[in-house]
């Protein structure tokens, strides 16, 4: 079910702008930087374009801001539920995401994303910003990160600096999981100032 205040599709239109002209970038540039085509920068603007986990962390990367940045969360008041039913969902190459809440603690951004890994799958990163944090629920679930690999159960964590290559693959069943993405409050494109963007594509 879609957010009734608008879809992921129409948040990423509007956020990728904003972020893009504050930025200072061409869409061209914008192209490079993060080896996304340009037609497919131009329909995802305009909001004819679908996003997907891969692309949604490679604009991330490449314009160095948290993924909430472009999904627009919206802060909230008083008692908060979220239905996961209800939420939209980011689907990647195996990897469906279902952002819950972004939580700031002064100069600590993070957010919160229900994670499922789809039985036999595998979803790949070439790094992004800011700190992941991953929490098993159900299933067994391989992490690499950078060349290292390690198998986790229900009840296991394992945490890692993002901006390493990484992936997460789920052996036998789907794996369910929370997803926690962590970040300094300088890592936001309005505190920020702009430099160099690091090698990489994203989830």
């Amino acid at each position: 079910m879609g957010d009734p205040e608008g879809s992921i599709r129409d948040m990423v239109a509007a956020n990728l702008r904003r972020a893009r002209t504050r930025r200072g970038l061409s869409l061209s540039e914008l192209s490079r930087r993060s080896r996304i085509g340009k037609a497919t920068l131009s329909q995802l603007e305009s909001g004819t374009g679908n996003p997907t986990i891969e692309t949604v962390f490679s604009l991330s990367r490449a314009l160095e801001v948290p993924v909430s940045e472009l999904l627009d969360t919206r802060p909230p008041g008083g008692l908060r539920v979220v239905r996961g039913e209800q939420v939209e969902v980011l689907s990647g190459e195996g990897v469906d995401l279902r952002p819950l809440q972004r939580i700031e603690a002064g100069e600590v951004i993070v957010e919160v994303y229900d994670q499922q890994v789809r039985a036999g799958c595998r979803q790949n990163s070439l790094g992004h910003v800011g700190t992941e944090h991953t929490i098993v629920q159900s299933g067994r679930l391989g992490v690499e990160v950078d060349g290292q690999r390690v198998d986790l159960g229900p009840g296991d964590y394992v945490g890692f600096d993002a901006v390493l290559p990484h992936s997460y693959v789920a052996d036998g069943d789907g794996v369910r999981s929370v997803l926690l993405l962590q970040y300094r409050a300088d890592q936001r494109l309005h505190d920020a100032a702009p430099h160099g963007v690091p090698d990489g594509s994203g989830g």
